[in-house]
């Protein structure tokens, strides 16, 4: 236990009022009552009030009572107390503390303490509560009677249950590809202001595709109690990309869905997984049978994986994630992987995340800081060498990824399991890691997850606190929809990773004369040799030809916005789908970037822009899924907000009155800029200032982008002195980002 058990029945109680539930992000006063038990509370002792790492309930404070989060804490017998909040002043997960304590005078048996968060008695709205969802949100109270500073965990702690909000908007889900008469399933979801799926729906919708879908039921009613509603046995008897609209009761379009391509056969299809996330067993939320049902049931993924933190998960726990990894895996329906994270110290090569073929094979941790089970220490591996070295016989696959601490992988990497990166996560956008995987010569695919925290695995909003993004997603193009399957693709680097939506992304080499495909990177040797004119993304291929047509095909649920070329770490091209006679009255401000690769990279980028002579016709905010941060325009021609990044971007499309009149000023801490209005055009113009592409970007769009489809054929000199590492970047409108992995070409 990481407290003292001592008499915990002597430590008082403590209640929550009102009790119940409570809609995500809304503002509310709940007050927690503390009676002392039979050794009362001595002269400085205290009591803490614990939440977990993941909650985003608002921040007490004690100093504006008119503004929200406003925290009173007061001894019924007039004891002095003193009150602190600090985000780590406990044993994690539980360890956003409110910590009070008694300074002048003790408590006796009976007394209480009277914590009002949210206190409405002065004009504070209340606290927001959690944005995300869990029916046991709990105010863990831990006692120090003795003045020992050794805390004792209430027998019962007060609890609560955070529920989502009415619908905002409609989502609607279908495969990203399917052969000719294959069925498949439509799925759509109404979620809250905060990504919550919502049970809370009470809409007949009919639906509208631009291709014949045989069985496609009209209306379909989304009730009450319904937190989504599914249309199985769909068919598609005609080739094409197929689109299906949402249409609400007053006809208007109240969700398109991703695209979906018909192709009369397909050797690979795509299914898309969240291979990353964690439960409240570790530092997440929500247990981690309902992480699963989640991924399934209402995120629709075809594939997920609990990694949880090592140095937390005990024997048992490890037992009962290997039993949900089993059941929960079905073929064709459903796909999990045993497996953790391995969160090692930066300085021992940092985080991975590890992929086990099958149930039943040890846990090797990076430590057993958070077990105090140390029968099976010396299993642990804890450095990545370490953890590589005892894999090397495992059926499994490894990929780098940066949370917390970021993966080295300059320093530790083995090419025969460390198969993928991850660039992106609810942590923010890391493309610093391929690239320094592609300087290194490693042959690496690209992976994007969640690694949510808030119970939300393949949906994973990011809430109101550290993750700076939404969660991604990564789409694997597999044989058969089984766990061989999907673990041979992983093993290929046949897969491309999202931030969090389902674009159709394609990308072929094509070469004039046969050349060597590799059915494994030929550097470890025995691999086998095929003959080919074509390579997929993932594959490795020797050739002898000097150019290669590399050709790219993308269907966007947005508007394509451009598209990055890529050789390595050299940007080839920079494409846009639109020619400067297009541009219109529309520009785009974005920031972003990071401070830099370790867990203090928040970039901050509160500021404002106004125009001088011309005025916003409407602005339009950009990846803000934070909406405790501003964004408000204050006058015709101003606009402010409170921002930050974490790796990737935010920002604001504006509408100008008048298309090149004026100037445009923009003011944040790191960046200071007067731009002439006429000077922004289709290329961009950049304003940075140090950190990991810490910047501000300013350029103009068509006032309607109706590009949702590219097809490109680039002709590609080859290096023949190293790898071709042959990829894409895609941005969309939305603020959406995809990466292909590489193709990977030498001489």
């Amino acid at each position: 236990m990481p407290h003292s058990t001592y008499l915990p029945e002597r430590m008082g109680s403590a209640t929550i009022s009102p009790d119940g539930c409570f809609e995500a992000g809304s503002y509310q006063e709940i007050t927690l009552t503390y009676t002392a038990g039979y050794f009362g509370i001595d002269d400085t002792g205290s009591i803490k009030v614990v939440h977990r790492f993941a909650s985003d309930m608002g921040r007490p404070q004690f100093d504006d009572p008119k503004a929200p989060n406003f925290t009173t804490v007061e001894a019924s017998n007039g004891a002095v107390l003193h009150v602190e909040y600090d985000p780590k002043r406990n044993i994690r997960p539980w360890d956003k503390t409110l910590y009070i304590k008694v300074v002048r005078g003790f408590l006796r048996e009976g007394d209480r303490i009277t914590v009002r968060f949210g206190d409405r008695r002065h004009g504070s709205p209340g606290i927001r509560v959690q944005t995300f969802c869990e029916s046991t949100f709990e105010f863990r109270v831990l006692v120090d009677a003795i003045a020992t500073y050794d805390y004792v965990e209430l027998p019962e702690q007060p609890v609560i249950a955070i529920v989502p909000g009415p619908p905002v908007q409609y989502q609607t889900v279908v495969p990203s590809a399917r052969c000719l008469g294959q069925p498949f399933r439509l799925c759509v979801k109404g979620v809250d202001r905060w990504g919550n799926p919502s049970n809370l729906c009470n809409e007949v919708f009919r639906l509208r595709a631009n291709l014949n879908v045989q069985g496609l039921e009209q209306p379909i009613h989304l009730k009450p109690g319904e937190f989504s509603k599914i249309v199985p046995n769909l068919k598609v008897p005609e080739t094409g990309v197929l689109t299906i609209n949402l249409i609400d009761s007053s006809g208007n379009v109240a969700s398109r869905s991703n695209p979906c391509k018909i192709a009369e056969n397909a050797k690979l299809l795509p299914f898309w997984g969240d291979l990353h996330g964690q439960s409240e067993e570790t530092i997440g939320t929500n247990s981690a049978r309902e992480f699963y049902e989640f991924a399934r049931d209402q995120a629709f993924l075809d594939i997920c994986v609990h990694q949880g933190n090592d140095f937390q998960i005990t024997t048992p726990f490890w037992e009962h994630l290997n039993e949900l990894s089993a059941e929960f895996t079905e073929n064709d329906r459903f796909i999990t992987f045993p497996g953790w994270e391995w969160s090692g110290n930066t300085g021992l090569g940092g985080d991975r995340n590890v992929l086990l073929m099958k149930e039943g094979r040890p846990i090797h941790r990076s430590s057993h800081a958070l077990v105090d089970d140390l029968s099976d220490v010396d299993s642990d591996a804890n450095s990545a060498s370490d953890l590589f070295e005892v894999l090397k016989d495992e059926d499994c696959v490894v990929f780098a990824h940066i949370g917390g601490r970021y993966a080295d992988i300059k320093m530790a990497h083995d090419r025969r399991i460390e198969r993928s990166v991850e660039v992106h996560s609810a942590w923010g956008t890391f493309e610093w890691l391929i690239e320094d995987a592609l300087e290194q010569g490693y042959r690496v695919g690209i992976v994007s997850n969640s690694d949510g925290h808030k119970g939300r695995p393949g949906a994973s909003h990011p809430g109101a606190t550290k993750f700076g993004a939404y969660g991604g997603l990564t789409c694997i193009l597999a044989s058969e929809f089984t766990r061989s399957g999907i673990m041979d693709a992983l093993r290929k680097r046949h897969h491309y990773g999202t931030t969090g939506n389902r674009i159709i992304l394609d990308t072929r080499a094509i070469f004039d004369c046969k050349s060597d495909l590799y059915a494994d990177n030929p550097d470890m040797g025995g691999t086998r040799i095929s003959r080919t004119k074509s390579a997929m993304m993932g594959d490795i291929v020797r050739s002898s030809v000097d150019y290669v047509n590399f050709k790219i095909d993308v269907h966007a649920p947005s508007p394509i916005e451009r598209i990055d070329i890529r050789n390595g770490t050299e940007t080839l091209e920079v494409f846009r789908p639109y020619t400067e006679n297009e541009l219109g009255k529309r520009i785009r401000v974005l920031w972003e970037g990071s401070e830099y690769r370790g867990r203090g990279r928040e970039t901050v980028w509160d500021g404002f822009a106004e125009l001088i002579g011309n005025e916003f016709e409407s602005l339009t905010a950009i990846n803000r899924y934070n909406l405790d941060k501003k964004f408000e325009q204050t006058t015709p021609s101003c606009v402010e907000w409170t921002a930050l990044t974490t790796g990737g971007f935010g920002g604001f499309d504006a509408v100008l009155r008048d298309s090149h009149c004026g100037q445009l000023k923009i003011v944040t801490q790191l960046v200071r800029e007067s731009i002439p209005i006429e000077q922004i055009g289709r290329d961009e113009l950049i304003f940075a200032n140090g950190g990991i592409d810490r910047r501000i970007r300013v350029f103009r769009l068509p006032d309607i982008n109706p590009n949702y489809q590219v097809c490109l054929d680039r002709e590609i000199k080859l290096h023949t002195d190293r790898d071709n590492a042959l990829y894409v970047r895609i941005t969309l409108e939305d603020g959406h980002v995809a990466w292909a992995s590489p193709i990977y070409v030498f001489h």
